[in-house]
């Protein structure tokens, strides 16, 4: 075939693709009625979930997953916002990785608003100023994000929702890498980036500062400077991208949290997080995770913060599989609850794909 005839094909392709989801959006609209009628929550995180795990099961290529993930999570989106458009908190500034979570799991008809710290996405959840909020919680270069963790202590918002974002750290700057005597970036990200920039910048200062946009907005207004940011940093402040991909470990992972009032519902592929405090008492903490293992529940993390009400007195963070409705899981919490001081189950919400 011709290349006329090819382009002819896709333009037959584009029409009926347009046909289809406009008519995916009239559905939508009937069902944001019925919400409207029987007082149901705009944002079903579960349902979403069921609708993307039901169309990569679909997918025969060559569209790689992920390309179609993002597609749909646009088209939901702007499904979505016929029925209200969601507000959108996260921890900020613009061009964070957070911010690309954020983006990636609500696509890009929301009213996304930046926070200065991880406590003010917990406050504007809590008192009902965003629909939803988004932190991270833990990287796999870095381990937990003891901010997150903490401030759950502090608020009765809810996990509803999970994503994980592969980070690639990139070079910007205004200058010739040979001109660079400074470099700017988030502490992780520095440390992240530590053994490339011994190697290739060996004797630039390495400055901390409070994101990697900040670091972005810091290299594009100084001479001689380059900050380790992300590709949308390099957009929004004018840089070039030098080195792509210079962190020292490929595979770097962050895993960031949907904050939101409520739960989402079982979808049988679900994990769950609660925080509890123990007596303290001998063997208290085996005492504390013998109900799991009675019950039959696979832990997947835990982790102990100080409580902040006394000396050497700790709150534990545990995740598990299973969704906290489910009976074993439920029968399993029911035990925890009559041994440990206290008990708060933070969300039970659909496992992110790995």
């Amino acid at each position: 075939m011709g290349l006329e005839e090819l382009r002819s094909g896709i333009d037959g392709v584009d029409g009926e693709l347009v046909r289809l989801l406009n008519k995916r959006v009239q559905i939508a609209m009937e069902i944001a009625e019925y919400k409207k009628k029987n007082g149901l929550e705009v944002f079903a995180p579960e349902r979403e979930e069921q609708v993307i795990s039901r169309v990569m099961a679909k997918n025969e290529g060559p569209l790689p997953e992920r390309s179609l993930a993002a597609i749909y999570r646009e088209i939901i989106g702007s499904s979505r916002s016929m029925e209200q458009v969601l507000k959108v908190c996260y921890l900020g500034p613009a061009g964070t990785f957070t911010h690309q979570a954020a983006r990636a799991r609500f696509g890009s008809v929301v009213n996304f608003e930046a926070a200065a710290d991880i406590e003010s996405v917990f406050e504007s959840v809590s008192k009902g100023q965003a629909d939803c909020g988004v932190v991270p919680v833990e990287n796999t270069t870095g381990g937990v994000v003891i901010e997150t963790l903490d401030t759950f202590m502090s608020y009765d918002v809810k996990v509803c929702g999970e994503m994980t974002l592969e980070i690639h750290h990139n070079l910007l700057a205004r200058c010739a890498m040979s001109d660079i005597r400074t470099v700017y970036s988030k502490p992780d990200a520095l440390n992240q980036c530590r053994r490339w920039l011994m190697t290739n910048l060996p004797h630039a200062a390495l400055v901390p500062m409070s994101s990697t946009t900040a670091a972005a907005e810091m290299a594009r207004d100084s001479e001689n400077s380059a900050a380790i940011a992300s590709r949308e940093a390099a957009g929004l402040y004018g840089l070039k991208i030098l080195a792509a991909s210079v962190e020292d470990r490929h595979g770097n992972m962050t895993r960031f949290l949907v904050l939101s009032k409520h739960w989402a519902s079982p979808t049988g592929n679900d994990k769950t997080s609660i925080m509890f405090a123990i007596r303290n008492d001998v063997g208290a903490l085996y005492s504390m995770l013998l109900p799991f293992k009675k019950h039959g529940i696979n832990l997947t993390k835990i982790e102990s913060r100080p409580s902040k009400v006394r000396a050497w007195d700790y709150v534990f963070f545990v995740d598990f599989e299973g969704h906290a409705e489910e009976p074993e899981a439920k029968a399993a919490l029911a035990e925890l609850e009559e041994q440990c001081r206290y008990l708060q189950i933070m969300g039970s919400f659909p496992r992110a794909g790995e």
